[in-house]
């Protein structure tokens, strides 16, 4: 299942940038992306509300709240930003550097979390920034 849910979410995550590319020629890219969040609030509620996810607010911890609430404010920048550049430039441009992202999660892993890089992080990231570079500029 996991595979699966690993495998959709590249399809979803582009059908996403050009449904937005879309949506946010006619609007202000700020009120696009709170119209996107509220419609994911919504969304998220529910599947969880679905799925009776184990809900139990009172044993959550202050860190855990701290770090999902940063978590959630770096995502809302993340999104402000991407809207706005979708809205500036072409999705087929935009799009993979968003990708970069990737190599920002790997040197977090390795910085934050202490997480061991192989070779494998390190020629991935290098195909990841490649692949990026060579699609964003004409």
């Amino acid at each position: 299942m996991a595979r699966l849910v690993t495998a959709l979410r590249p399809f979803c995550r582009r059908a996403a940038a050009v449904l937005a590319k879309i949506g946010v020629t006619a609007i202000d890219s700020n009120f696009a992306t709170a119209i996107r969040a509220t419609v994911i609030l919504l969304f998220t509620w529910l599947i969880a509300s679905l799925t009776r996810s184990h809900w139990s607010f009172g044993t959550i911890s202050f860190r855990t709240w701290l770090l999902l609430g940063l978590s959630g404010v770096a995502t809302g920048l993340s999104w402000l930003c991407y809207f706005r550049a979708l809205q500036l430039g072409e999705a087929s441009r935009v799009a993979p550097m968003d990708k970069l992202s990737v190599l920002f999660a790997i040197l977090f892993a390795a910085i934050v979390l202490r997480e061991t890089l192989t070779w494998h992080h390190w020629l991935g990231g290098a195909l990841v920034l490649t692949g990026a570079v060579v699609l964003a500029f004409k």
